[in-house]
């Protein structure tokens, strides 16, 4: 029979992903996450913890596109249906939000998945620097 017993979460996803949301540390949320618009720092300017690891890859910005997708169809359908504007108007507002909408998320999508991994000892993040 195997015991069941719980232990606990060394590492708790949701403070981490709140953090990678804000673009900081996973560990301590002070230290910032990113150098750039996107590249993440070899390590934490505050606590050290080193963030070399990732492998964010593809995922953040698959994330924006989903994400960008679902809200801006939708908005566009019902924006269409319920004033006609002139294709071009639409197009040109359209466009700009969703540009907007994807440069704003990229980089909080990125510091959400860093923080996963970071929280799931995922990609070298659990060994032991020795």
């Amino acid at each position: 029979m195997q015991d069941h017993t719980t232990i606990p979460d060394p590492r708790p996803a949701l403070p981490a992903l709140w953090h990678g949301w804000r673009r900081r540390c996973p560990s301590c949320g002070q230290g910032p996450l990113l150098s750039g618009y996107l590249e993440v720092r070899n390590a934490c300017t505050v606590c050290r913890e080193e963030l070399h690891h990732h492998r964010a890859d593809d995922g953040p910005a698959y994330l924006t596109i989903l994400i960008v997708g679902h809200v801006m169809a939708p908005l566009l359908l019902m924006v269409f249906m319920a004033w006609r504007p002139e294709p071009l108007v639409l197009f040109t507002i359209f466009a700009v939000g969703c540009v907007g909408l994807s440069l704003y998320l990229l980089p909080r999508l990125k510091g959400m998945v860093v923080a996963f991994q970071w929280s799931r000892l995922m990609h070298g993040f659990g060994e032991d620097p020795a």
